[in-house]
């Protein structure tokens, strides 16, 4: 049975078009080397439910490895929620999160952070009273020990690499700079700076666009697509000229549901889509 075939076959067993090509990788049903070979991510019956609303209400949908996916949907449609579950922030009321071949379900948030899942929220956590360099050696993994940081100093690799970063994000100007003195834009590249130095292997970055001026956004574009070389990357974002940038596989969410996916084109082009946004 060809690819095509199959997913007609599913979408007749009640399963939506756009989580259909997932279903053959569930965890339940199939084993660990074969799901984990392809997804980094992979979430199974995944819902959450706020005082008898249900915020997430997710089948089975994954993120591949080295992939960057955007995902986009109307205001309240579930997308940081979803980043809240996948991060252990929130625990979920049904399912299961898998992350690198291992199910986290139930695993604290920090344990989840210290396996390679970074989050930037919306907006930038950065300490204000700390330069740029400083707010990058507190990233470092273990450096949130006080004593570390009373009294020992950083190697020459982590040296080099935080000064690698502080290039690639075009910051190295600014390295002795206290960060309450940085524009909104510089603060979100060192809070994704801050995410790298953790050595991640998958980012959540929450709205990177928002408050930016039109060229910073172009700048956050091109260094997430820069970031996107080494790491797997979900992307949530509302400014549709920043997706448009991005130019990736897009993941609509609507009511908590996963509506659609595809390029940004065709869910331009989705009338469920454009219902869902523009309420008509």
């Amino acid at each position: 049975m060809s690819d095509s075939d199959l997913v007609e076959e599913q979408v007749k067993d009640g399963i939506p078009n756009s989580l259909a090509h997932y279903h053959s990788f569930r965890p339940s049903e199939v084993q660990e080397a074969i799901w984990a070979q392809k997804f980094i991510l992979f979430v199974e019956n995944l819902s959450v439910s706020f005082d008898g609303f249900k915020a997430v209400d997710i089948p089975f949908f994954g993120i591949e490895h080295g992939e960057l996916r955007v995902i986009i949907g109307p205001n309240g449609a579930g997308k940081t929620t979803f980043c809240d579950l996948v991060s252990g922030k929130t625990p979920p009321t049904t399912g299961s999160v898998f992350y690198d071949g291992r199910n986290i379900t139930k695993m604290d948030e920090s344990d989840i952070a210290l396996m390679g899942i970074g989050r930037k929220f919306q907006t930038p956590t950065v300490f204000d009273s700390l330069t740029t360099y400083e707010n990058l050696l507190l990233a470092l993994p273990g450096a949130q020990d006080w004593k570390n940081n009373l009294w020992t100093r950083e190697s020459a690799e982590e040296r080099a690499q935080i000064e690698s970063i502080l290039h690639k994000v075009n910051l190295m100007e600014y390295r002795d700079l206290e960060a309450k003195s940085l524009s909104h834009g510089k603060r979100q590249w060192l809070a994704i700076s801050a995410l790298i130095v953790s050595k991640p292997k998958l980012l959540l970055v929450d709205e990177p666009a928002a408050g930016l001026t039109d060229m910073e956004t172009e700048q956050t574009a091109d260094l997430l697509l820069e970031l996107a070389k080494e790491h797997t990357l979900v992307v949530i974002e509302h400014d549709m000229d920043f997706v448009r940038r991005l130019n990736q596989k897009v993941t609509v969410l609507n009511e908590g549901k996963v509506l659609a996916e595809g390029s940004l084109e065709e869910m331009e082009e989705n009338d469920e889509v454009m219902e869902a946004y523009l309420g008509r």
